[in-house]
């Protein structure tokens, strides 16, 4: 069974720091380019980064783009992401998922996802 998790979510104070684990069991993550994409209240889907799967290529938002990083440890076959700097703008819940397609212009083409993780910012 293809299964995605997501951990590491909370609360945090504005300029604080989170990092996200994406934990698949079920398949092999190094053939996958995965994505995070985060859904607030109200708002759209955002795709905020992916990674390929190929020679690690990744895509940022301009909404976090120097501030998040996205990574992959095939070893422990578990994708994540390390946000900096966090702004009450990026309050919602964030899910990882596999990608149909890698691309470098937009993060959007998601498969299978996890059930997400809470992200918080606030004072």
């Amino acid at each position: 069974q293809v299964q995605l998790v997501e951990s590491g979510g909370g609360l945090v104070q504005p300029g604080g720091s989170l990092r996200l684990s994406c934990a698949a069991s079920g398949f092999t993550l190094d053939y996958y380019a995965i994505g995070w994409f985060r859904q607030a209240p109200g708002k759209e889907r955002e795709g905020v980064s992916c990674i390929s799967s190929s020679d690690g290529s990744t895509y940022y938002a301009d909404s976090v783009k120097g501030r998040f990083t996205i990574s992959r440890d095939n070893a422990k076959n578990t994708v994540y992401l390390q946000m900096n700097s966090l702004k009450p703008e990026d309050t919602a819940v964030y899910y990882c998922a596999t990608l149909m397609a890698y691309s470098d212009y937009d993060c959007t083409d998601f498969g299978s996802w996890g059930q997400g993780t809470q992200v918080t910012v606030s004072s």
